[in-house]
C-alpha cells in the first residue's frame, strides 16, 4: 500500500478548486514521469463551502523534491510534505480560487481539539 499526504480542502467553489488542483497535480505527474499520484474525493457541502480530500502518493511528492533539488528545499515548511502543501498551495492560490488547505492528520490533531 502507498504512502499518502491526506490533505483537506475547504473552497467555495468545488468544480473550478478540484479541476485547479488536478490540473496542477497532472502537470506535476507528467514533469516527474509517475502516473495514479493522487485522488480527489467527492465534496461535502456545508456552511457556503465544499470540504473534500486530495490524497498525493508520497513517492510522487519525492520525486517533486529530487527534481527541484535545492530550490525545494527553500520553500517554507519544515519537513517534506509541510513544504509540499506550501508548493500546492501556491500553485493554486496563482489562480485566483478562495481556498483552504490544511494536511489532514493535523486538523485531527490535538492542537484543533477532537473530530
Amino acid at each position: 500500500m502507498q504512502e499518502r499526504l491526506n490533505i483537506n480542502v475547504s473552497a467555495i467553489d468545488y468544480d473550478k478548486t478540484s479541476s485547479a488542483i488536478k490540473s496542477t497535480l497532472t502537470l506535476l505527474e507528467e514533469m516527474v514521469h509517475y502516473e495514479d499520484g493522487f485522488i480527489i474525493t467527492d465534496s461535502e457541502f456545508a456552511f457556503g463551502w465544499h470540504f473534500y480530500v486530495v490524497c498525493v502518493n508520497r513517492d510522487l511528492i519525492e520525486k517533486l523534491s529530487d527534481q527541484m533539488g535545492s530550490d525545494f528545499e527553500r520553500i517554507k515548511g519544515k519537513g517534506l510534505e509541510k513544504k509540499f502543501l506550501t508548493w500546492l498551495t501556491k500553485k493554486v492560490k496563482d489562480k485566483n480560487l478562495k481556498i483552504k488547505l490544511v494536511i489532514k492528520e493535523e486538523m485531527e490533531s490535538s492542537k484543533y481539539g477532537i473530530f
